[in-house]
């Protein structure tokens, strides 16, 4: 089954057709017919998925859950990670303190990747 092919099932099931769902989403007349022959954009992709509620790992076939896995944890950047950290005292970090941190973690992540 082609990504179209679950598109256009996803959209048969909300009973709208494939030029509805191109108007909805602000692409192109046809373009999502050209999913039958040709990977799709990343951000299309995403937009369609988004839609429907379901994974874009679902439209690419890479699972046949339509399903959103909204358990699936989230990867944190060290900035984000650390932009909740408190110090001990229970203040925010000064960036001083944030400096230091973002330096042992990333030496952490090294580490363990270089012992792969």
């Amino acid at each position: 089954m082609t990504t179209f092919d679950r598109v256009k099932k996803l959209a048969d099931k909300q009973k709208i057709s494939i030029l509805e769902l191109e108007m909805k989403l602000g692409f192109g007349k046809n373009s999502l017919y050209r999913w039958k022959n040709s990977a799709p954009a990343s951000d299309k992709l995403q937009k369609v998925a988004d839609y429907f509620g379901v994974s874009t790992d679902y439209l690419l076939g890479r699972s046949d859950s339509p399903e959103y896995k909204a358990d699936t944890p989230k990867r944190f950047t060290v900035e984000e990670a650390l932009a909740s950290v408190m110090s001990s005292d229970g203040k925010p970090l000064t960036d001083n303190d944030r400096q230091i941190l973002t330096g042992i973690i990333e030496a952490y992540i090294k580490n363990k990747n270089d012992a792969k």
